[in-house]
């Protein structure tokens, strides 16, 4: 049975370029490394209020290779504000893959694609609020 969430895995064909990419727009340092001849290949870091990982893995160890074409499941993370997230993001390289999209009372979704080929995707989502609220309320 799923019981959460891990670990979302990003692919680049390099790594400390996307590295800082993610630095820049997260607002924070990856907190882990694994280097290989003195470049890294993997880096993580830990997101919102589950402390969620993140981690950008060098495209030679994709499993079913990685073109650079957006590709990838897509994940979507809470925002509490889709338009600014999505400006943020412009701002910073990225190109809109899904424009904002209303799906329905509190829900609304866009994506981008990264300046390394991955769709990044995220929301605004009242359900996780409900149950953040809930488990931050008992």
């Amino acid at each position: 049975m799923l019981r959460g969430l891990t670990t979302v895995n990003l692919f680049a064909t390099d790594v400390a370029a996307a590295r800082d990419w993610y630095a820049e727009f997260l607002g924070t340092a990856a907190y882990f490394a694994r280097d290989m001849h003195g470049a890294p290949v993997y880096v993580e870091f830990r997101l919102g209020d589950h402390q969620h990982e993140l981690g950008i893995v060098d495209a030679r160890f994709a499993a079913h290779g990685h073109d650079g074409t957006p590709a990838g499941a897509v994940v979507y993370w809470h925002v509490d504000d889709v338009e600014a997230t999505l400006d943020r993001l412009l701002a910073l390289g990225a190109t809109v893959h899904e424009a904002p999209t209303d799906r329905g009372p509190g829900f609304v979704t866009a994506s981008v694609t990264d300046p390394f080929g991955n769709i990044l995707a995220f929301m605004y989502n009242q359900h996780y609020l409900d149950v953040l609220g809930a488990r931050v309320a008992a």
